[in-house]
């Protein structure tokens, strides 16, 4: 596996760690306790960190040495694309390794994938886990580079195949960037049903040292335009009924950290100040007392490939306010999980608040949770290697497709 830009053991709500993190760690776990031997790359971030880190059965994490700096962005690696090839080929060959499949995720680790396809002549298997074209269409800020669309279209058509998370995803694919419909397999993320299960809201509460009585929303995810916390501020402020209902934020790179600042400066200017509760960044294993201290979580996202806080939050039995993006409308629309509102917009998503805080009767928790059954890793890790099976023995179609662009400065 081949996760260059991101490490899967990172501190998960972090500008470069994510939901896309949070699947290869589990993902890797599922299948090295069904007895498959699994190497995940991906980047040094620090110069103590080991060379080969063992997290779980059969998985190793392999940091590859880089001359690239800890924060730098996504884009700056793709320079760096040889060294990385260099060092995995390296490390194979100590190792004395043939690996059967090449699983990329993300388009900078694709890139790199299909060059080692092409090496090695292994079936590539990709998921993108988001779109730029996808990202520039919803309007978020700062526009994803051409470097990257023109990349991800290049990798529709040459990859042995594509995993996309919803169907949704898979007609963006074929849509925008000229996939073929029979190498695309849909397989959904999935959820941990042992760490996210459902915990009085009293509990949590008090764990949490927060008002017993007040109305609560929560909002789970990094801090960058795509998500929407901007959004979910403005709606926020339109909703002004309720003075005691109160928003908690999950997420981000610390107190100090400049996305976090702009968002907390916003609050302030909008009179929200003291109705916006900023929690940082929080373990993931902390997480099931905030989803259960929660009148319900809100993804106010402008675009999602899946939405993995979802089913995070109805696996601990709490209802979902989302807007039209991902997996959403699939759990969602017609049920009373949550509510999907028309589109991602401040008004929307103030008329949303008002009926779920206003006689929206959502399922009962074990209701909820048993509506995510369905999306526990050991499902998805099936689903997974079904899609391993669709793969040529060799990386046959090598070649075909558009060349490679040489890794040059963007």
């Amino acid at each position: 596996m081949l996760s260059v830009h991101s490490s899967p053991l990172g501190p998960v709500g972090t500008r470069e760690t994510g939901g896309m993190s949070v699947y290869i760690r589990e993902l890797a776990r599922e299948l090295g306790r069904r007895g498959h031997r699994i190497d995940i790359f991906t980047r040094r971030q620090e110069p103590s960190q080991a060379a080969i880190e063992p997290f779980a059965p059969n998985v190793r994490l392999i940091h590859l040495a880089a001359s690239v700096s800890g924060d730098a962005g996504k884009s700056s690696l793709y320079p760096h694309l040889d060294e990385f090839l260099g060092g995995i080929e390296r490390f194979r060959s100590a190792e004395v390794l043939d690996y059967d499949l090449i699983h990329s995720h993300y388009w900078i680790s694709g890139r790199l994938g299909s060059r080692l396809r092409q090496l090695w002549r292994r079936p590539h298997l990709l998921m993108y886990h988001s779109l730029g074209e996808m990202k520039n269409r919803s309007g978020a800020r700062p526009p994803e580079p051409d470097l990257r669309i023109a990349a991800e279209r290049d990798l529709a058509r040459s990859v042995d195949r594509i995993l996309a998370p919803t169907d949704r995803e898979k007609h963006n694919l074929i849509r925008y960037y000229g996939a073929m419909p029979e190498r695309i397999g849909v397989v959904p993320c999935g959820v941990d049903l042992e760490l996210f299960r459902p915990l009085p809201k009293g509990d949590a509460r008090r764990q949490l040292g927060l008002d017993p009585e007040a109305p609560l929303l929560l909002y789970v995810g990094r801090f960058e335009a795509a998500k929407g916390l901007d959004l979910l501020l403005l709606a926020l402020a339109r909703f002004g009924r309720n003075r005691r209902l109160r928003l908690l934020v999950v997420g981000g790179d610390g107190a100090d950290a400049p996305e976090a600042q702009a968002f907390k400066r916003e609050a302030r200017e909008l009179g929200l100040g003291d109705r916006v509760l900023f929690a940082g960044r929080i373990d993931q294993r902390r997480l099931p007392a905030y989803y259960a201290a929660a009148d319900f979580l809100v993804v106010p996202s402008r675009y999602e490939s899946f939405g993995l806080v979802a089913l995070e939050a109805l696996a601990c039995g709490r209802p979902v306010l989302a807007t039209p993006v991902g997996v959403m409308e699939e759990l969602l629309r017609g049920t009373h999980h949550g509510l999907v509102v028309d589109n991602a917009s401040p008004e929307a998503l103030a008329r949303g608040m008002r009926i779920m805080s206003n006689g929206f009767a959502p399922s009962p928790p074990a209701e909820l949770r048993a509506a995510v059954a369905d999306f526990r890793w050991s499902a998805v890790a099936a689903a997974v290697l079904a899609e391993y099976a669709e793969l040529p023995a060799t990386g046959a179609s090598a070649g075909s497709g558009p060349p490679l662009p040489p890794t040059v400065q963007p």
